[in-house]
């Protein structure tokens, strides 16, 4: 299930060849700091990643939006286009719950209980559309950019210490391979000096 993820992601997420034969997106494409992994673009990534993920609730244009953004703050595209997949067909009716939770809590109307009878009933696409044009579209609105809001926060700050956490290791397994490095040369000059 997992290799089935990362496939289908890997094959999901924009490659910079492709986009770079796009002469619209080139220019963009050609800008090497919107692909290396880096200590400062990581980070954006993933908080722009997040934060159009969870406001912009239509799947094909959330990679598009997040790779539009990345670009005048020099985030990662690909780290951006994958922190989109977090809100997906299964996670959607729970973003959407909380954020009318949250609009009705800041005192936006939006009727949670006519929400749970559309839930309850298999309301149609239309009766949803209608509902939310008539009814939630303020409180949901204002709902998504909270959560989109405090999660690009979030994940921007993990990513940050992830970024130092996984730098330091490496250093530190670095460090240990040099000295065993050093020991083992060491070691065997003791050896020679001690044959001779």
């Amino acid at each position: 299930m997992k290799n089935r993820m990362v496939s289908w992601a890997h094959a999901a997420i924009p490659k910079r060849e492709v986009m770079e034969r796009n002469r619209f997106i080139r220019p963009f494409a050609m800008r090497p700091e919107l692909w290396l992994l880096s200590r400062r673009s990581v980070p954006r990534g993933v908080a722009i990643g997040l934060f159009i993920g969870f406001l912009l609730l239509v799947p094909g244009l959330q990679i598009v939006g997040a790779a539009l953004l990345c670009v005048p703050v020099r985030g990662n595209i690909p780290i951006a286009a994958a922190m989109t997949f977090l809100s997906n067909p299964l996670t959607t009716p729970l973003i959407v719950a909380a954020a009318l939770w949250i609009g009705s809590s800041f005192g936006f109307h939006s009727d949670i209980a006519t929400f749970q009878a559309l839930v309850a009933n298999g309301a149609s696409l239309g009766e949803w559309a209608g509902w939310l044009v008539s009814d939630a579209a303020p409180s949901l609105i204002f709902g998504l950019f909270v959560i989109a809001a405090v999660l690009a926060v979030i994940g921007y700050i993990a990513a940050v210490i992830g970024w130092r956490i996984l730098t330091a290791a490496k250093r530190r397994s670095r460090i240990a391979q040099f000295a065993a490095r050093q020991a083992a040369a060491g070691l065997e000059a003791t050896s020679q000096s001690a044959s001779e």
